[in-house]
C-alpha cells in the first residue's frame, strides 16, 4: 500500500519505525540501526542501517512467505 508523503505527519517516520520493530520482532528479527531520521523530519525518512548477512537472509525468508 502507497502513501502520498504530503499526506504523512511529521511524527510519521517514528510511527513507522515503532511498528517495522514490533513486526519483525514477531519475526524473531532485530535491524539494530533502525530508526527514524531525525535531520529531515518532514521527508518521514526511515532508516533501516546496516545488518549481518544472516539476517539479511533471514527478513528475505520472512518478506517473501508475506508475498505468496
Amino acid at each position: 500500500m502507497a502513501t502520498k508523503q504530503a499526506n504523512l505527519k511529521p511524527s510519521a517516520a517514528g510511527e513507522a519505525v515503532a511498528q517495522l520493530q514490533e513486526a519483525l520482532a514477531g519475526a524473531g528479527i532485530v535491524l539494530p540501526s533502525l530508526d527514524s531520521d531525525v535531520a529531515s523530519p518532514y521527508l518521514n525518512l526511515v532508516e533501516l542501517g546496516r545488518v549481518r548477512a544472516d539476517v539479511a537472509v533471514k527478513l528475505a525468508e520472512v518478506v517473501r512467505r508475506g508475498t505468496v
